[in-house]
């Protein structure tokens, strides 16, 4: 009976996603939003260009209203269900982030191409997920690599590097999903508008991946300066790691940084307290220390060794003040800086963020350009007294104390959710055939213990009044086709990166053309042994991302790899018939995994530890003799 119940429930969820539709725009500029949840008693949508509005429900149930007009470009919104935030179920794209849970609204333009579109008519670069193992932190830490179009044709050919990091409460993945740093330079690249780089993404926020004490005696990196852990471990860890691993050209005339918000404050910072590593720096909605030694009270020397120091913010921005007054201090001081300014973004957005990158990719590695625009430089507008400032009491009113949820024990996790207007909040989680009841403290934060499942990776979610809401403090979305689940995922389990310590690791790519991932695993330079090839078949409701990030697929096979237990395997979710085509190995049979075979990920995570298990205990197969060697693509070292 009760696996009946749990049959019957994901089948009237899959039957109520079925019912919301994503927003439509019209075809005068204005968007209808279109929500249906028959246990609300109110909803409101929030979106960026025009704040919260109250929906209608219609004569159906369903909730609508129509904004606008809009200018064409991306927003976020979610909607505010009886005073809860929840996304779209009926959207794919949403905002990755440590804490709110937003989806992306996207607004094609009707009369040309914006310079993030996602265009079939250019080449597209390659985006890869890498682990290493950061001194610096004691544990792995994660960053998104691009690569150009070219990278993989030209084995020889050595790249600029730009460091471009996120802002608060992003995550690593923002610049990627949100502001498109990828499609901006492909597009860039395809017109001749800039250069080939390498463009590197860090998670700006290190703290969240150590532990609670250490992160409270430590400090919110958004009020430091210097000596704080993801300065230590961008430049003692990352960089060194991607020197390695790329084919970089590793010289100060040669690397970038730049960054949005708390990321612009941390590039400013590290690039000009090492100037010896960096010439070209980009600060977009930010500002950073005035108190860096010999940097500013040595304006020649140091305008000697800047190619290029960008400054971007909207005069409408709550940051405006600080960044104002920052370029002030630059003019005082006679260091030369490009200023850009924008009023029509709506603020402190990734709006202004894409346009800021449009503004500076072109200026980037090249000298010539980047000396012209520092040449055409203007006065910092004067003060008014009117501009906001930002001080400790606007931080905490942006960026309250987050609750943490999930926390594991040694014998426990607890869940937390804030809801102090909520009737009954329940936690629902995948493997479990009924909800579990949560309690509500003084404060209106609701909570839970379970004991069991502690080292299992599993989808939860919170049912607030009857309304799937993900868990608004964690940060790791399951990305499934209808509504994101939140993903448990112990930091202690064997195959959780955070626990592997110092062993090697793969690299994991989303290939949006083809709709396939990709995971290679480390290899040693002159290997020849053939690396096993291993489909992975998502879900119904599942992404090409699933396998990787709720099925651990990488990170499991990095343990394995590190343990001795199994052997260099190739991990894909590609259709790809390796019987037929540039392979053509008649004899070669892929291992397939589907995950439809299993009910929950704990099986499925389990059903792949056991086929890795297996391949290790097979006797080793060589490269097939075929027209231009299978391994001569570069399957080991620093590139594949």
């Amino acid at each position: 009976m009760k696996n009946l119940k749990t049959q019957l429930t994901v089948w009237l969820l899959a039957l109520a996603a079925t019912a919301h539709a994503q927003p439509r725009t019209n075809d005068d500029g204005t968007v209808t939003f279109r929500y249906r949840n028959d246990s609300a008693r109110s909803v409101m949508v929030d979106v960026q260009f025009a704040g919260r509005t109250e929906m209608t429900r219609d004569a159906d149930g369903t909730w609508t209203v129509t904004l606008g007009p809009a200018a064409p470009d991306m927003y976020p919104y979610c909607y505010i269900v009886d005073g809860i935030s929840v996304m779209d179920p009926a959207n794919p794209q949403y905002f990755p982030n440590e804490g709110f849970k937003n989806s992306l609204l996207e607004i094609k333009s009707r009369d040309g191409v914006l310079p993030h579109d996602i265009r079939d008519d250019v080449a597209h670069g390659r985006m890869e997920y890498v682990h290493y193992y950061s001194k610096s932190l004691g544990g792995t830490n994660t960053a998104l690599v691009y690569l150009p179009p070219n990278y993989q044709t030209d084995w020889q050919k050595k790249y600029p590097v730009f460091y471009l990091i996120s802002g608060t409460t992003d995550t690593e993945e923002v610049y990627y999903k949100v502001g498109r740093v990828n499609y901006i330079l492909d597009n860039l690249l395809a017109s001749k508008q800039a250069k080939e780089m390498i463009i590197v993404l860090p998670y700006g926020n290190p703290y969240k991946l150590l532990p609670a004490k250490a992160v409270e005696a430590g400090g919110m990196p958004a009020t430091r300066f210097g000596g704080d852990v993801f300065s230590k471990d961008f430049i003692n860890d990352l960089m060194p790691y991607i020197d390695k691993n790329y084919r970089t050209k590793p010289d100060r005339d040669n690397r970038a940084i730049g960054g949005f918000s708390r990321g612009g404050n941390q590039a400013l910072f590290n690039g000009l307290s090492n100037l010896d590593k960096f010439s070209y720096l980009c600060s977009y909605s930010s500002f950073t220390s005035t108190d860096i030694p010999d940097v500013y009270d040595q304006a020649a020397e140091t305008n000697k060794k800047i190619h290029l120091f960008w400054l971007g913010v909207g005069t409408d921005d709550f940051l405006y003040g600080n960044a104002r007054d920052y370029m002030q201090f630059l003019d005082q001081k006679g260091i030369r800086s490009v200023k850009e300014f924008t009023n029509d973004k709506f603020g402190h957005t990734w709006m202004n963020a894409k346009y800021f990158l449009t503004k500076t990719l072109p200026l980037l590695f090249n000298k010539k350009a980047a000396e012209a625009a520092m040449q055409t430089v203007h006065p910092t507008p004067a003060a008014t007294g009117k501009e906001q400032q930002f001080t400790p009491g606007v931080m905490a009113r942006l960026f309250p104390r987050p609750i943490i949820s999930p926390e594991y024990t040694e014998q426990s996790v607890i869940f937390r959710m804030k809801a102090p207007d909520a009737r009954c909040v329940e936690l629902n989680v995948e493997m479990l055939p009924n909800n579990i009841a949560m309690q509500r403290d003084s404060d209106g934060v609701w909570s839970v213990t379970m004991h069991e499942f502690l080292f299992d990776t599993f989808k939860y979610c919170f049912v607030v009044d009857g309304t799937q809401v993900a868990d608004p403090n964690n940060m790791y979305l399951s990305p499934d086709k209808g509504f994101k689940w939140s993903i448990a995922d112990n930091p202690r389990s064997p195959f959780n990166y955070a626990s592997q310590g110092d062993i090697p690791h793969g690299r994991t790519s989303y290939d949006l053309e083809r709709n396939e991932a990709w995971y290679v695993a480390p290899m040693q330079q002159g290997q020849m042994n053939m690396p096993i090839f291993i489909q992975l078949v998502p879900g119904k409701g599942d992404t090409m991302e699933s396998w990787f990030k709720v099925g651990g697929a990488d990170a499991i096979a990095d343990r394995l790899l590190a343990d001795g237990k199994t052997r260099p395997c190739i991990i894909t979710t590609s259709t790809l018939d390796f019987m037929q085509g540039p392979f053509q190995m008649p004899n070669f049979k892929p291992r397939t995994l589907r995950a439809d075979n299993y009910p929950t990920w704990s099986h499925r995570r389990r059903a792949l530890v056991k086929l890795l298990l297996d391949i290790g205990k097979e006797p080793a197969p060589s490269f097939p003799d075929m027209p231009g060697g299978f391994g001569g693509g570069g399957f080991g070292g620093g590139d594949f």
